[in-house]
């Protein structure tokens, strides 16, 4: 998945924008998204969908899945926010169950349903506005922003390794599983426990392996302590973006100073 999205910051109609741009468009919307009313948190999350699907030609099915596995830990911490035990007062449960030997339940409340939607309304805002970065902005001129920001260099430098150590693992774990698919694999649920729990291992002692590699090739180039970047390249924002990104954040704040004085 990496590779993809990876590909498609280099690829995607968004491209020509600059980073600086794009990454203070996304910074402001990611402040609204967690000062704005539940209700307008879920119209940045469509609008900036529709910057990204629809601006930017990100296909929706890569969208989706990124999208899907991201929400994957929303729904792991759900029966955190939903689960609560002890003895609930009359109506103050919407479902409950017993627990066994004990005379304690298991119950949902209104409170944790709407603390739950709260969350999740937050959440598919500030996701989507961190995938418009994602999807849109190439890494390398991400960290060009970062440096004009004043940034410091080991930061940088720890990132774009870091980055390129994620292909390095990718490539490693899909090289192992192709081998494992060719070899047959075991069968059993035991067997294949034990098999990747070798795998785990052979592919930390791979990985270490080929970063060995990567950092003699830093060295045989000239690597001297310090990873020199490009430098940033401003380029003329069309008016149509502009004025587009200006109106909607301003209507964003108009709606949320009308549903303030409604209340």
């Amino acid at each position: 998945m990496i590779r993809r999205i990876d590909a498609l910051s280099y690829s995607n109609a968004l491209r020509q924008l600059p980073a600086m741009w794009k990454g203070l468009f996304a910074a402001v919307m990611f402040i609204l998204s967690y000062a704005l009313h539940p209700a307008l948190q879920l119209v940045i999350a469509g609008w900036m969908t529709v910057w990204c699907v629809l601006y930017a030609k990100i296909p929706l099915r890569a969208y989706g899945l990124l999208f899907g596995t991201a929400l994957l830990f929303f729904c792991l911490s759900l029966p955190a926010l939903l689960l609560e035990i002890g003895h609930p007062t009359a109506g103050e449960a919407l479902m409950s169950l017993q627990l066994p030997a004990s005379t304690r339940s298991l119950y949902i409340t209104a409170e944790g349903l709407h603390r739950a939607g709260l969350l999740l309304a937050r959440v598919l805002a500030c996701l989507t506005c961190c995938f418009f970065i994602i999807f849109t902005t190439p890494f390398g001129e991400l960290l060009q922003v970062l440096r004009r920001l004043r940034m410091p260099q080991i930061v940088l430098e720890l990132m774009l390794i870091m980055y390129r150590f994620l292909f390095l693992l990718s490539d490693t774990a899909h090289g192992m599983m192709l081998a494992r698919r060719l070899r047959g694999g075991r069968r059993g649920r035991v067997a294949k426990l034990r098999e990747v729990a070798g795998m785990a291992g052979s592919l930390f002692a791979n990985t270490m392996h080929r970063y060995y590699g990567l950092s003699q090739g830093l060295i045989t180039r000239g690597y001297m302590g310090e990873i020199i970047l490009p430098p940033y390249v401003s380029r003329p924002v069309p008016r149509r973006f502009t004025v587009q990104a200006c109106a909607g954040i301003f209507l964003l704040l108009l709606a949320q100073l009308w549903i303030l004085r409604s209340w």
